[in-house]
């Protein structure tokens, strides 16, 4: 049964370590700590099978030393189990602020798209506001240069009126 349970624990914490592997220096090293201990627990609990089978007694029969030397390793077993525990415990504490240290970078990247849109409307805005205003005075021009057309087709046509009135005016001046 110890077996069974050793063996599903080392299983369980090498999935677990698997699981939340990241590049980074810190988590490594953690990483390493852990794989070292679960190591270090894999031949202890070899040990502690030894142990078991170890009869040193008359008739081969375990005596109290064996069984105290059995109850030894399986104490170191869960002293290290303990030491395993806590070392995850700061592997998954690192996780947690690297998941954070991401939410962090998310939500400033969300607002900084935010105020990006924010802004870009804003330009669009005012970049329409600009063209109505192009087009508006483009028509004004537009008209004022069709009033001065029209100003100096109607002072040309007033000038020809008044040149052919005053050549008329010179033809009967001479013919009286």
């Amino acid at each position: 049964m110890i077996k069974k349970t050793a063996f599903l624990f080392l299983i369980l914490s090498s999935i677990a370590v698997n699981l939340f592997a990241q590049d980074t220096s810190a988590y490594e090293i953690q990483r390493l700590k852990i794989n070292a201990l679960l190591a270090e627990r894999s031949a202890k609990f070899g040990q502690y099978d030894e142990s078991l089978n170890t009869k040193t007694g008359i008739f081969g029969f375990q005596t109290k030393r064996d069984i105290r030397n059995s109850n030894e390793i399986l104490r170191q077993i869960a002293l290290n189990d303990n030491d395993i525990f806590k070392e995850l415990k700061i592997l998954l504490d690192y996780k947690d602020l690297q998941v954070e240290q991401v939410k962090t970078a998310v939500n400033s990247n969300s607002e900084s798209i935010q105020n990006y849109r924010r802004s870009i409307k804003n330009l669009q805005d005012q970049n329409e506001s600009l063209n109505n205003s192009i087009n508006k005075l483009e028509k004004s021009r537009n008209l004022a240069y069709l009033f001065i057309l029209l100003l100096l087709i109607g002072g040309a046509i007033l000038a020809y009126y008044l040149n052919v009135k005053n050549k008329q005016l010179k033809n009967y001046k001479k013919a009286n």
